[in-house]
């Protein structure tokens, strides 16, 4: 009996995961190792050397904005040289904070002390300016300068000790990296040679009956169901070959009762049910007066139900070939205002009928759209038909069109009933209808929405539905210019 799957992964994984978890084992003391170092240099010493940079650019802007302060006595300069003072001292604080070891804190406590005489001298000599009092202006340069040179030396240094001391990290990282390097190649040689046999030998075992399993699965993508596979394979892989016959066996059937189906809508039912519909509407229109009332009623019934019938196969038929691709589109620029007035044109006796209004608002300069008329009218027919069919009487429907940035965008908005939460993502599906408590008795196929789907998606657009439930609901549809 061949062994399982299972058994042959577990016997493979049992070789290889011993071997494993020793380096792993021993990887994980060396990454502990690599991540206290690079941890130091990322968060200490970069942010250092960060830190030493803005500041000594801050010092010198600030420089820049009180020797200004003192020739032009301009208000805004010494608004800046204040804004530049915050930003300093938080980055020497900070500096301070983050320093680990102790002759970076005193480097940094040394810059910080030169900075506040600095600031000092600043600020008396600001105070002598403002009471336009004379003094000695080349004593407080000099003293000033003095204190920033102070700052700059101490930042300097700060820059160079901590450079000596990523320089200190890395090299230590470099010396484990090194040990452990042999000692992982060394190992890791050894493992993965004999992980490669072992993969290769499981993978070859499940791989090569897959293929063929591929292969027969492209076959029946393309439509082709003849023909079974057979396969000398783990029990798993035999099972689902096994499996997989039978669901081939069931999709030829399925596809066979499908083709039967729709010739049987198409040849045998279509014409017997026009006929139907020709002789009840011969009876309608007075043939035989002595017919009583009573059977008019049956056969304005009849006629009905011949009506609705008839629908159901021409949908059926058109969702078929566009389920199917075999119906090409015949695009071409048009206006798409003109197609939405057909439309409301054709609904508006059967509008009239239900004491329903239409609206249209489309404005003048909406953009010429590449389209099938005749597919786009038949969408907006299937949209504005359920809006009529779903209106109460009194109610009123809203068609209207705007210009997008890449497109057009249509809506039939009406005040119906309005379609739950939970029958917004399946209205769009065949044979769905959204149960509607209060119109539960109007009927339909359920094939409108889809064909119209079907048909914008056809053009490259978009459709969808919003509505709540006793707030109406409106269809939208966009198309790309």
């Amino acid at each position: 009996m061949r062994p399982t799957i299972f058994v042959r992964m577990v016997i493979g994984y049992l070789a290889i995961f011993i071997p494993v978890v020793a380096v792993s084992a021993y990887a994980f003391s060396q990454l502990a190792l690599f991540r206290k170092v690079t941890g130091g240099i990322l968060q200490i010493d970069n942010r250092m050397g960060d830190l030493q940079q803005k500041l000594a650019d801050s010092i010198l802007a600030q420089t820049r904005y009180e020797k200004k302060y003192i020739l032009t006595k301009d208000k805004e300069l010494y608004h800046q040289f204040m804004l530049a003072e915050r930003g300093v001292s938080k980055r020497i604080d900070e500096a301070i904070s983050i320093a680990d070891t102790v002759r970076k804190r005193e480097i940094l406590i040394r810059a910080k002390d030169s900075y506040e005489r600095y600031k000092t001298l600043f600020a008396q000599e600001v105070e002598l300016i403002n009471k336009n009092q004379t003094y000695l202006q080349e004593s407080y340069r000099e003293e000033k300068e003095k204190a920033v040179d102070e700052i700059l030396w101490e930042l300097r240094n700060l820059k160079l000790y901590a450079e000596q001391d990523t320089y200190e990290k890395i090299k230590q990282f470099g010396e484990s990296g090194a040990g452990a390097n042999k000692v992982a190649v060394l190992m890791g040689a050894g493992f993965i040679l004999s992980g490669i046999v072992i993969s290769i030998f499981i993978t070859r075992s499940i791989t090569g009956p897959l293929s063929f399993l591929k292969k027969k699965t492209r076959q029946v993508a393309r439509g082709d169901f003849d023909g079974n596979l057979v396969l000398s394979s783990p029990p798993e892989i035999r099972d689902l070959a096994h499996d997989f016959n039978l669901m081939c066996n069931r999709l030829k059937e399925m596809d066979k009762m499908k083709s039967d189906f729709f010739s049987l809508m198409a040849h045998e039912l279509r014409m017997p049910l026009a006929s139907i519909k020709e002789g009840t509407n011969l009876l309608l229109k007075g043939l035989g007066e002595e017919f009583k009332e009573k059977r008019k009623e049956v056969l304005t019934i009849i006629a009905e139900e011949s009506n609705h019938l008839i629908d159901l196969v021409n949908s059926l038929l058109d969702l078929s070939k566009m389920e199917t691709g075999m119906i090409a589109l015949n695009l071409e620029e048009l206006d798409i205002s003109s197609l939405i007035n057909k439309a409301v044109s054709g609904m508006e006796p059967l509008a009239m009928a239900k004491n329903v209004g239409l609206k249209t608002e489309i404005p003048q300069d909406l953009p010429s759209v590449k389209m099938d008329g005749e597919r786009i009218l038949q969408a907006l027919r299937n949209l504005i038909g359920n809006a009529v069919k779903f209106t109460p009487g009194g109610g009123h429907i809203t068609i209207s069109a705007l210009s997008m940035e890449k497109g057009v965008r249509v809506s039939v908005a009406d005040t119906g009933p309005g379609i739950s939460k939970g029958d917004l993502n399946a209205i769009f599906d065949k044979f769905q209808q959204a149960t509607m408590t209060s119109y539960n008795k109007i009927r339909g196929t359920g094939l409108g929405l889809a064909i119209v789907k079907h048909i914008i998606n056809a053009h490259g657009g978009k459709v969808w539905v919003e509505s709540e439930i006793g707030h109406g609901s409106t269809f939208i549809f966009v198309l790309p210019a």
